[in-house]
């Protein structure tokens, strides 16, 4: 049977059928629509006649496929095109990694290598790079594709969805940024930090004030700006860990403090009753024998050892140890060596080896997207505080790496691994954060939590903060920093805008003591393999479980539920310590 031609007049929505039999035609059309999609087309087609539904019975199954194949074109062609927009976003947020990339070797250079009287040009250099990164950002293109895949993701994979996912979060908040506020922002991040310099040098902080406040002041601007329904606090803390609230950061810090207070004044007590509790052997004591140069070289061979891959990046020295770089192919991490305190170097070493690590183990498949990036700094810390203290800082790691120490320093071998252990293991208040001990660093971070809170909600000023400073550490860890160099300024964060960050450390030395307990239930005799020297089977698991991941996932505790099967708990952080510290101390 031949049915007749059915056109659609393009001004109007009526069938226009052009045979002479027109109605009983569109009555078989009709009844082939309902039919097509039923399993049960008999009684449709008898409808019409027994001869009709005959002829239409021995043809229908030719139609059901003709129509399937249309609709199979027509799925391709909606696929292809969400294909190309998906890849012409990619080609775009590519685009931006890379500009970002150079930002970053500039940054590492202005820290690292660049004459001092190049601060003014470099900062010039920055502004004018931050304008043009600035405008690859809020490109409209961005906002009509993001439209665009928002309505067709079915056909994309998680990782794609991810993807679309976190480069709406920057795009909308990029967009409500000016070109001239990003440069302005970039300007003053290298004025800012060349001031900080000059002040922690000679131990001034009321030179560096107005320049500490124009920070401050232009970080709340920022932050109103871009991120209207969020609190300024809350604003400033999800710029590195995303969704984290300073509520649930009230709640955890409380229970650090109300748990390892007294665990520090039993610590206390333990010394002034026995005070070798506190000694070292007099070989790890600092002194000339220590030449950093040795060091130098020694943390470059346990750099190695642990992961480190030397053809994929590099290591430098500057007054702050980080990391940085352009890409996982160019990690550059520095530390800093002292006669005066050995341990400084290794453990800035191992720590800064944990964040290269996982930049090194990024995802190639998503190489330069957001969903490629680590999931904030609080999984960051996680990683490198995971290296310094489940590992560098256990008896384990000191049994593989105490002949290492012997061959550079001959003036220690008489020193046993459980020398080190204890060495690196003692719990003092001091002044210096980064020189903290794992029992009293959370006091730190909990320090500067309060302070920059307050400072964000206009409880404090910045001229105040010197002496607020020196009263919580007074309060909290029974020390009285004797100088600006070893109290307020000590820290480059809030010279370079990065407000908010503080809070990361703790919360990642809390997934990294969340982290390792699982890859003890997963890795068999980790602690034998880590005596041994090999760190291998631990890398890879991290690779697999944290670098690999990115940030597919929304926040660190949906990764951390995702891996350990719970979000962060802070329980297990105290467990921790408490099971280490209280054989060494016996309190």
């Amino acid at each position: 049977m031949r049915l007749g031609l059915i056109r659609l007049s393009p001004k109007s929505s009526c069938h226009r059928i052009s045979t002479p039999s027109a109605c009983r035609r569109l009555a078989v059309l009709t009844c082939l629509t309902q039919t097509l999609s039923s399993s049960s087309w008999g009684s449709h087609a008898f409808a019409l006649g027994p001869r009709l539904g005959a002829c239409l019975g021995s043809c229908l199954p030719a139609l059901r496929s003709n129509l399937q194949h249309r609709q199979g074109l027509k799925h391709s062609l909606h696929m292809r095109t969400m294909t190309d927009d998906y890849e012409e976003l990619c080609k775009k947020l590519k685009k931006i990694s890379h500009l970002e990339g150079t930002m970053g070797l500039l940054g590492w250079d202005e820290q690292t290598m660049m004459p001092a009287g190049a601060e003014g040009a470099r900062a010039n250099q920055k502004a004018v790079l931050a304008g043009v990164l600035h405008e690859a950002k809020v490109d409209p293109a961005i906002g009509e594709l993001l439209s665009s895949l928002e309505q067709k993701q079915e056909g994309l994979d998680e990782f794609q969805r991810a993807n679309i996912r976190e480069c709406k979060t920057r795009y909308e908040r990029s967009t409500r940024m000016s070109a001239e506020l990003a440069s302005r922002e970039a300007h003053l991040e290298s004025t800012c930090y060349a001031a900080w310099v000059k002040a922690r040098e000679n131990s001034d902080f009321r030179s560096f004030v107005p320049m500490l406040k124009e920070m401050f002041d232009l970080r709340k601007e920022i932050l109103t700006l871009t991120k209207p329904d969020m609190s300024l606090y809350d604003a400033a803390v999800d710029s590195f860990d995303p969704r984290m609230k300073m509520e649930r950061l009230e709640v955890i810090f409380d229970e650090v403090k109300r748990e390892l207070t007294p665990m520090i004044e039993a610590i206390k007590q333990r010394v002034a009753a026995d005070p070798k509790l506190q000694e070292v052997h007099p070989a790890l004591r600092g002194g000339a024998d220590w030449e950093t140069g040795k060091q130098a070289e020694m943390c470059k061979e346990i750099a190695k050892a642990i992961g480190f891959d030397f053809e994929l990046g590099r290591m430098d020295v500057s007054v702050h140890p980080f990391t940085g770089g352009t890409h996982p192919t160019d990690v550059r991490i520095t530390t800093r060596y002292s006669e005066g305190n050995w341990i400084e170097g290794v453990a800035g070493t191992i720590h800064e080896c944990g964040h290269a690590m996982y930049e090194q183990g990024r995802n190639k498949e998503t190489s330069d997207l957001p969903v490629s990036e680590a999931l904030g700094m609080a999984t960051h810390e996680s990683q490198s505080l995971l290296w310094e203290r489940m590992v560098g800082q256990s008896l384990s790691f000191w049994k593989w790496a105490t002949p290492i120490m012997h061959r550079y320093f001959p003036h220690t071998k008489e020193c046993t691994a459980e020398d080190f252990y204890k060495a690196v293991n003692i719990v003092q208040p001091s002044l210096i954060r980064v020189d903290a001990d794992e029992v009293t660093y959370p006091l730190h971070v909990v320090l500067r939590f309060e302070i920059e809170r307050d400072l964000m909600q206009g409880k404090l000023d910045v001229s105040d903060l010197s002496r607020v400073w020196n009263d919580k550490m007074t309060s909290y860890l029974g020390v009285c920093p004797p100088s600006d160099r070893e109290g307020v300024l000590q820290d480059v964060h809030w010279s370079s805008g990065a407000i908010g960050y503080f809070p990361s450390y703790s919360l990642g030395a809390m997934m990294a003591t969340q982290l390792f307990r699982q890859a003890k239930k997963e890795i068999s005799n980790l602690e034998e393999k880590i005596e041994q020297g090999n760190f291998v089977e631990l890398k890879q698991w991290l690779n697999r479980n944290v670098h690999e991941k990115g940030s597919l996932y929304p926040n660190a505790d949906t990764l951390l539920e995702a891996v350990t099967g719970e979000p962060l708990q802070p329980s297990y952080f105290i467990d921790y310590l408490k099971g280490k510290y209280q054989p060494l101390y016996g309190f």
